[in-house]
């Protein structure tokens, strides 16, 4: 029996960080992660669009990234001294997200499109490491901070909770803020070098406590932080400008002085004539030209309202052919106006106006029955806004036409053109007339393309669209009645309550 000296035995120090400290790290860590994510999405979109896909592909890796790391996380906990661990995970997660940026760009030039492959190997470059990485940070500050099981809850609890709000907290300042201000590029290299510049400070902090190795950084990490803003710097990127929603350029055509090409993404969006309004360069561009040209007598202003603005290139030239057209223009990207302004020579006025926003908001706010014209041409490619396609959406576009009013929209799909049967189907539980103006191979069903759906109250002035047509020197048919009852066949019809896009879209011709 041994006797009680009077001397406190000794005591082995307490590993727990300070609760700040604890809070922090938790915070950081998983609030990166959402910034990588969304921020992921946008650097890969130039490559391979934004679509239903892309989004899934983004959204499933990080998941995956997180449940990776949490559960490599806590296995590591287990076994070793996390205060040994934490520092260099959050270094080197830091310094992977700045890395990102130039793996994807590198990567994008060679895996360029909207393969399948394509948008799950970039989406996987652009967020899986660095992510289960950072993930695996908050279970080992949880290990650290348990100091009896009767804390377990308490703590757990806590700093789950911590975690979520740093990701809520990411996840509202990027999309809200600081896409608003700032180039994707600089979000997503701000927020690496800040998350490695911490895990150096914390390992500078873990090194003064016990646990021998505690906090040290391996030099080839912080080799790799620095390395990774350099190699941005010299990445190829497709952007001239980083829109809200698009890596946007403008490209001069080599064989018409005056021609310019708005890309966004990966599309020629637009094409532009800085000297000549009239001249349209896109098939679809002219067939929708001819459908105006056909809808009123010549020379005649009409009023008009463009969903999706792109370069302007219809309300210029309905300027030019019809002086006093009132256009008005709803766009959803701020910055494409700005690069419209900038580089086409956009002036807006009391006969042009550019309202920026969703399409589907701006139609609800419409004065019924006023426009003679609705132009659809917000679809870009893959990228299907589909609040735009359903019947709710199409009664407030009949709401704002007029009597006469005529509703063309650009479309565009692949073969079996699922996409645009449906879409066809669905005007004409809206429109008493509908009509498909498009290439005799896709009318066949044997191709496909862009194509313009025709839509009215009154009947459609067919013999007109097809003269119109001819002078376009474009060599589509108009297909209506039974020939078009033959080409939707039993699509279904679209609403806001069933409108699977993506799904019946095919991408690839």
């Amino acid at each position: 029996m041994s006797a009680d000296t009077g001397v406190p035995a000794p005591t082995t120090p307490s590993r727990a960080l300070p609760g700040w400290l604890a809070a922090g790290v938790t915070f950081l860590a998983s609030g990166a992660v959402l910034v990588l994510e969304i921020t992921g999405l946008r650097l890969i979109a130039p490559y391979v669009g934004i679509t239903l896909q892309t989004n899934t592909a983004v959204i499933g890796f990080a998941l995956a990234a997180i449940a990776l790391g949490a559960w490599a996380g806590g296995q590591a906990a287990d076994r070793t001294d996390p205060r040994r661990l934490i520092a260099p995970l959050m270094v080197a997660g830091g310094g992977l997200i700045v890395a990102v940026l130039p793996l994807v760009r590198f990567a994008g030039e060679l895996f360029t499109g909207a393969a399948a492959a394509n948008v799950l190997l970039l989406a996987a470059i652009a967020v899986v490491v660095p992510a289960a990485l950072l993930s695996a940070v908050p279970p080992m500050i949880v290990a650290l901070q348990l100091n009896s099981l009767d804390e377990t809850g308490s703590v757990v609890g806590k700093l789950s909770g911590i975690g979520t709000l740093g990701g809520i907290a990411a996840t509202f300042g990027t999309g809200f803020v600081l896409v608003a201000v700032l180039p994707s590029s600089v979000i997503m290299v701000g927020a690496g070098l800040l998350t490695a510049l911490v895990g150096v400070a914390v390992g500078v902090l873990l090194r003064r406590g016990p646990g021998e190795g505690a906090g040290r950084v391996p030099p080839a990490l912080l080799l790799l932080v620095l390395l990774g803003p350099l190699l941005a710097a010299v990445a190829p990127t497709p952007c001239q400008e980083e829109t809200t929603y698009h890596c946007a350029r403008v490209v001069a055509d080599p064989d018409r002085e005056g021609g310019r090409t708005l890309v966004l993404d990966t599309l020629r969006h637009s094409y532009v004539d800085l000297d000549d309004p009239t001249y349209l360069e896109f098939e679809y561009v002219r067939a929708i030209a001819s459908v105006t040209d056909a809808m009123a007598p010549a020379g005649e202003p009409l009023s008009a309202l463009h969903l999706g603005g792109g370069g302007l290139t219809l309300p210029r030239y309905l300027a030019t052919v019809r002086p006093g057209t009132t256009s008005e223009v709803l766009e959803v990207d701020p910055g494409v106006l700005a690069v419209d302004e900038a580089e086409l020579g956009v002036r807006t006025s009391e006969q042009l106006r550019v309202r920026i926003g969703d399409a589907r908001v701006g139609l609800a706010e419409q004065a019924a029955g006023t426009r003679d014209l609705v132009v659809g041409d917000a679809f870009g490619g893959l990228s299907v806004p589909w609040q735009l396609t359903t019947t709710e959406a199409l009664d407030l576009v009949s709401r704002a036409m007029t009597p006469e009013g005529v509703y063309a929209a650009n479309l565009i799909d692949n073969p079996p053109l699922e996409f645009v049967r449906a879409e066809l189907a669905t005007l004409a539980e809206v429109f008493e007339h509908v009509a498909l103006v498009a290439r005799a191979p896709v009318l066949a069903g044997d191709d496909g393309g862009n194509v313009v759906a025709v839509a009215s109250h009154q009947p459609l002035p067919i013999g007109g669209i097809e003269a119109a047509l001819a002078q376009q020197d474009l060599a589509w048919q108009v297909a209506e009645g039974a020939e078009l009852d033959r080409f939707v066949g039993q699509a279904p019809v679209l609403t806001d309550d069933f409108a699977p896009v993506d799904q019946l879209l095919t991408p690839y011709g």
